[in-house]
Protein backbone atom coordinates (compact mmCIF):
# COMPACT_ATOMS: atom_id res chain seq x y z
CA UNK A 1 0.00 0.00 0.00
CA UNK A 2 1.76 3.35 -0.80
CA UNK A 3 1.92 6.25 1.61
CA UNK A 4 -1.15 8.05 -0.38
CA UNK A 5 -3.62 5.15 0.18
CA UNK A 6 -2.32 5.01 3.74
CA UNK A 7 -3.36 8.19 4.64
CA UNK A 8 -7.10 8.78 3.03
CA UNK A 9 -7.74 4.85 4.16
CA UNK A 10 -6.87 5.94 7.92
CA UNK A 11 -8.90 9.36 7.15
CA UNK A 12 -12.15 7.11 6.55
CA UNK A 13 -11.62 5.08 9.57
CA UNK A 14 -10.97 8.19 11.83
CA UNK A 15 -13.93 9.85 9.92
CA UNK A 16 -16.81 6.03 10.66
CA UNK A 17 -15.29 6.42 14.38
CA UNK A 18 -16.29 10.03 14.58
CA UNK A 19 -19.63 9.31 12.78
CA UNK A 20 -20.91 6.94 15.90
CA UNK A 21 -22.59 9.31 18.97
CA UNK A 22 -22.01 9.12 22.28
CA UNK A 23 -23.47 6.12 23.90
CA UNK A 24 -24.24 7.46 26.96
CA UNK A 25 -25.88 10.52 25.37
CA UNK A 26 -28.58 8.38 24.03
CA UNK A 27 -29.46 6.45 27.11
CA UNK A 28 -29.55 10.05 28.88
CA UNK A 29 -32.07 10.95 25.99
CA UNK A 30 -33.92 7.66 26.36
CA UNK A 31 -34.06 8.43 29.85
CA UNK A 32 -35.41 11.72 29.96
CA UNK A 33 -38.47 10.11 27.68
CA UNK A 34 -39.45 7.53 29.73
CA UNK A 35 -39.28 9.44 33.17
CA UNK A 36 -41.11 12.25 34.76
CA UNK A 37 -41.65 13.66 37.72
CA UNK A 38 -44.89 11.86 38.07
CA UNK A 39 -47.45 9.88 35.32
CA UNK A 40 -50.78 8.30 35.51
CA UNK A 41 -51.79 5.76 32.85
CA UNK A 42 -54.47 3.51 31.78
CA UNK A 43 -53.54 0.17 31.03
CA UNK A 44 -54.43 -3.31 29.35
CA UNK A 45 -52.17 -6.47 29.52
CA UNK A 46 -53.35 -9.43 27.28
CA UNK A 47 -51.40 -12.44 28.69
CA UNK A 48 -51.71 -15.64 26.09
CA UNK A 49 -51.26 -18.74 27.56
CA UNK A 50 -50.89 -22.26 25.94
CA UNK A 51 -55.02 -22.88 25.62
CA UNK A 52 -56.21 -19.25 25.90
CA UNK A 53 -55.60 -16.03 26.76
CA UNK A 54 -56.97 -13.41 28.98
CA UNK A 55 -56.88 -9.66 29.82
CA UNK A 56 -55.64 -7.32 32.78
CA UNK A 57 -56.59 -3.83 33.06
CA UNK A 58 -54.65 -1.69 35.86
CA UNK A 59 -54.45 1.82 36.86
CA UNK A 60 -50.95 2.96 37.54
CA UNK A 61 -49.16 6.13 39.15
CA UNK A 62 -45.66 6.67 39.46
CA UNK A 63 -43.35 9.38 40.71
CA UNK A 64 -39.51 9.41 39.32
CA UNK A 65 -38.52 6.04 39.16
CA UNK A 66 -38.51 4.98 42.64
CA UNK A 67 -42.36 5.08 43.52
CA UNK A 68 -45.46 2.86 42.05
CA UNK A 69 -48.32 2.37 42.67
CA UNK A 70 -50.76 -0.52 40.69
CA UNK A 71 -54.55 -1.21 41.11
CA UNK A 72 -55.99 -3.94 38.74
CA UNK A 73 -59.21 -3.40 37.24
CA UNK A 74 -60.31 -6.44 35.71
CA UNK A 75 -60.96 -9.40 34.79
CA UNK A 76 -63.04 -9.35 38.15
CA UNK A 77 -60.84 -12.24 40.23
CA UNK A 78 -57.91 -9.40 40.12
CA UNK A 79 -59.85 -6.62 40.87
CA UNK A 80 -58.97 -5.01 43.53
CA UNK A 81 -55.43 -6.67 43.86
CA UNK A 82 -52.95 -4.07 44.35
CA UNK A 83 -49.21 -3.31 44.06
CA UNK A 84 -46.83 -1.13 45.48
CA UNK A 85 -42.72 -0.37 45.05
CA UNK A 86 -40.99 2.13 46.93
CA UNK A 87 -37.37 2.03 46.34
CA UNK A 88 -35.97 -1.50 46.79
CA UNK A 89 -39.15 -2.66 48.08
CA UNK A 90 -42.24 -4.55 46.83
CA UNK A 91 -45.61 -5.19 48.20
CA UNK A 92 -48.76 -7.27 46.24
CA UNK A 93 -52.03 -6.72 48.29
CA UNK A 94 -54.85 -9.41 47.71
CA UNK A 95 -58.40 -8.56 48.81
CA UNK A 96 -59.76 -11.97 48.70
CA UNK A 97 -57.19 -12.99 51.61
CA UNK A 98 -57.14 -9.19 52.69
CA UNK A 99 -53.41 -9.93 53.27
CA UNK A 100 -50.37 -7.93 51.90
CA UNK A 101 -47.15 -9.71 50.95
CA UNK A 102 -44.23 -8.37 50.49
CA UNK A 103 -42.32 -9.73 47.44
CA UNK A 104 -38.18 -10.25 47.70
CA UNK A 105 -35.37 -12.84 47.10
CA UNK A 106 -36.31 -15.45 44.64
CA UNK A 107 -40.33 -14.36 44.32
CA UNK A 108 -39.33 -11.40 42.52
CA UNK A 109 -38.54 -13.73 39.65
CA UNK A 110 -42.02 -14.83 39.43
CA UNK A 111 -44.66 -14.40 37.06
CA UNK A 112 -46.66 -11.11 37.49
CA UNK A 113 -50.12 -12.35 36.76
CA UNK A 114 -49.01 -15.24 34.55
CA UNK A 115 -47.43 -12.87 32.39
CA UNK A 116 -43.94 -12.67 30.46
CA UNK A 117 -43.68 -10.32 33.07
CA UNK A 118 -41.62 -11.34 36.93
CA UNK A 119 -42.09 -8.86 39.49
CA UNK A 120 -38.02 -8.09 39.22
CA UNK A 121 -38.92 -6.29 35.57
CA UNK A 122 -41.03 -3.56 37.87
CA UNK A 123 -38.21 -3.20 40.45
CA UNK A 124 -36.29 -2.27 36.94
CA UNK A 125 -37.67 1.38 36.72
CA UNK A 126 -34.51 3.07 36.60
CA UNK A 127 -32.11 5.17 34.99
CA UNK A 128 -30.04 3.05 32.05
CA UNK A 129 -27.71 6.08 32.14
CA UNK A 130 -26.90 5.81 35.46
CA UNK A 131 -27.00 1.51 35.52
CA UNK A 132 -25.51 0.50 32.87
CA UNK A 133 -22.16 1.12 30.99
CA UNK A 134 -22.86 1.54 27.31
CA UNK A 135 -21.31 1.33 23.44
CA UNK A 136 -22.92 1.82 20.32
CA UNK A 137 -21.83 -1.03 17.89
CA UNK A 138 -23.37 0.51 15.01
CA UNK A 139 -26.57 1.43 12.85
CA UNK A 140 -29.58 0.02 11.47
CA UNK A 141 -33.35 0.20 10.30
CA UNK A 142 -35.99 -1.51 12.52
CA UNK A 143 -39.81 -1.61 11.72
CA UNK A 144 -39.15 1.60 9.15
CA UNK A 145 -36.48 3.47 11.43
CA UNK A 146 -33.64 4.36 11.82
CA UNK A 147 -31.84 3.34 14.69
CA UNK A 148 -28.54 3.22 17.01
CA UNK A 149 -27.38 -0.30 17.77
CA UNK A 150 -26.28 -0.34 21.68
CA UNK A 151 -24.97 -2.55 24.57
CA UNK A 152 -24.87 -2.52 27.51
CA UNK A 153 -23.32 -3.78 30.46
CA UNK A 154 -24.31 -3.47 34.12
CA UNK A 155 -22.26 -1.66 35.89
CA UNK A 156 -22.70 -3.27 39.71
CA UNK A 157 -24.46 -6.75 40.52
CA UNK A 158 -28.15 -7.53 41.12
CA UNK A 159 -29.43 -6.03 37.79
CA UNK A 160 -32.05 -8.75 36.91
CA UNK A 161 -30.32 -8.64 33.32
CA UNK A 162 -26.66 -8.23 32.93
CA UNK A 163 -26.21 -6.86 29.19
CA UNK A 164 -28.89 -5.62 27.01
CA UNK A 165 -28.66 -4.39 23.33
CA UNK A 166 -30.88 -1.74 22.38
CA UNK A 167 -32.26 -0.42 19.03
CA UNK A 168 -33.12 3.31 19.92
CA UNK A 169 -34.85 4.91 17.45
CA UNK A 170 -32.53 7.98 16.39
CA UNK A 171 -34.58 10.95 16.21
CA UNK A 172 -37.39 10.22 18.69
CA UNK A 173 -35.02 8.74 21.28
CA UNK A 174 -37.16 5.51 21.83
CA UNK A 175 -36.00 1.85 22.31
CA UNK A 176 -37.94 -0.08 19.65
CA UNK A 177 -36.30 -3.48 20.17
CA UNK A 178 -34.60 -4.62 23.22
CA UNK A 179 -32.63 -7.86 23.90
CA UNK A 180 -32.01 -8.86 27.61
CA UNK A 181 -29.36 -11.09 28.65
CA UNK A 182 -28.28 -13.09 31.96
CA UNK A 183 -24.27 -12.47 32.98
CA UNK A 184 -23.97 -16.03 31.27
CA UNK A 185 -24.95 -14.23 27.88
CA UNK A 186 -28.18 -16.33 27.75
CA UNK A 187 -31.33 -14.59 26.24
CA UNK A 188 -33.86 -14.33 28.95
CA UNK A 189 -36.31 -11.64 27.76
CA UNK A 190 -37.18 -9.82 24.35
CA UNK A 191 -39.65 -6.48 24.06
CA UNK A 192 -40.70 -5.08 20.90
CA UNK A 193 -41.59 -1.19 21.43
CA UNK A 194 -44.29 -0.08 18.81
CA UNK A 195 -47.23 2.67 18.13
CA UNK A 196 -45.08 5.48 19.12
CA UNK A 197 -46.75 8.85 19.72
CA UNK A 198 -46.73 12.10 20.87
CA UNK A 199 -47.46 13.02 24.01
CA UNK A 200 -46.51 16.67 25.21
CA UNK A 201 -42.78 16.91 24.74
CA UNK A 202 -41.78 13.41 24.37
CA UNK A 203 -42.36 10.59 22.56
CA UNK A 204 -43.87 7.01 24.25
CA UNK A 205 -44.42 3.79 23.35
CA UNK A 206 -48.23 2.80 23.85
CA UNK A 207 -47.70 -1.58 22.38
CA UNK A 208 -45.26 -3.25 24.28
CA UNK A 209 -44.62 -7.31 23.39
CA UNK A 210 -42.85 -8.76 25.93
CA UNK A 211 -41.42 -12.66 25.05
CA UNK A 212 -40.23 -14.50 27.89
CA UNK A 213 -37.51 -16.31 25.77
CA UNK A 214 -36.99 -19.34 28.55
CA UNK A 215 -40.80 -20.68 27.45
CA UNK A 216 -42.86 -21.10 24.95
CA UNK A 217 -45.89 -18.84 24.08
CA UNK A 218 -47.16 -15.57 21.91
CA UNK A 219 -45.39 -13.46 24.88
CA UNK A 220 -47.37 -11.00 26.61
CA UNK A 221 -49.05 -7.75 25.01
CA UNK A 222 -48.74 -4.58 26.94
CA UNK A 223 -51.31 -1.24 25.69
CA UNK A 224 -50.89 1.97 27.21
CA UNK A 225 -54.72 3.20 26.76
CA UNK A 226 -53.93 6.60 28.15
CA UNK A 227 -51.21 8.29 29.90
CA UNK A 228 -50.35 11.93 31.48
CA UNK A 229 -47.24 13.08 32.39
CA UNK A 230 -46.02 15.87 35.38
CA UNK A 231 -49.34 15.51 37.01
CA UNK A 232 -50.78 16.08 40.75
CA UNK A 233 -51.07 12.63 42.22
CA UNK A 234 -53.34 12.69 45.93
CA UNK A 235 -51.44 12.51 49.07
CA UNK A 236 -50.50 8.98 50.49
CA UNK A 237 -50.42 7.33 47.38
CA UNK A 238 -47.08 5.90 47.92
CA UNK A 239 -47.71 4.42 51.06
CA UNK A 240 -48.58 0.70 52.58
CA UNK A 241 -51.97 2.05 54.05
CA UNK A 242 -53.15 2.49 50.17
CA UNK A 243 -53.24 -0.56 49.57
CA UNK A 244 -56.24 -1.67 51.70
CA UNK A 245 -58.34 1.45 50.79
Amino acid sequence: MNKLAAIVLLALCLGLGAALPDASAILRAVDANLTSSSAKSSTRMVIHGKRSSRTVGSINWSQGSQKFFTEYTAPPREKGTKMLKVGSNLWIYSPGTDRTIQISGNMLKQSVMGSDLSYEDFMEETSLAEDYSSTVEGETVYDGRACWILNLTAKKPGKAYYKCKLYVDKTRSVILYELLYAKSGKLLKSVQYSDVARIGTRWYPRYILFKDELKDGRGTEYFVESIAFDISIPPGTFTKASLKK
